[in-house]
């Protein structure tokens, strides 16, 4: 298995109620891949992290895929894609990521 974790921090200048439904939109879109994408085992955001200051990213992705040719196609897909452009990238300033195999 391969798992993919990314962690974003949105970009400065949305007021709370902006943010909140930003948030929202990238966990419902990225979520909505699943069953779309050949491999993808597991797909999961987070957006309800504990309000302490060592917590200080905004998003949270998990997600698996049972070898690393299907998380190959997943990058490039064309659904992946259009969700990263329209709705994360946009919006986010920061980015981590952490692939590895499990």
């Amino acid at each position: 298995m391969i798992k993919h974790i990314i962690l974003w921090k949105l970009k400065e200048g949305f007021s709370k109620n902006e943010k909140q439904k930003i948030k929202e939109d990238i966990k419902k879109n990225l979520e909505s891949l699943k069953g779309k994408i050949d491999g993808l085992v597991e797909i999961k955001v987070q957006i309800d992290s504990l309000d302490i200051p060592a917590s200080n990213a905004d998003v949270m992705l998990y997600s698996s895929f049972v070898n690393q040719t299907a998380y190959e196609g997943y990058i490039v897909h064309k659904d992946h894609v259009a969700v990263a452009d329209n709705y994360v990238r946009p919006y986010t300033e920061i980015r981590l990521c952490m692939d590895y195999e499990d």
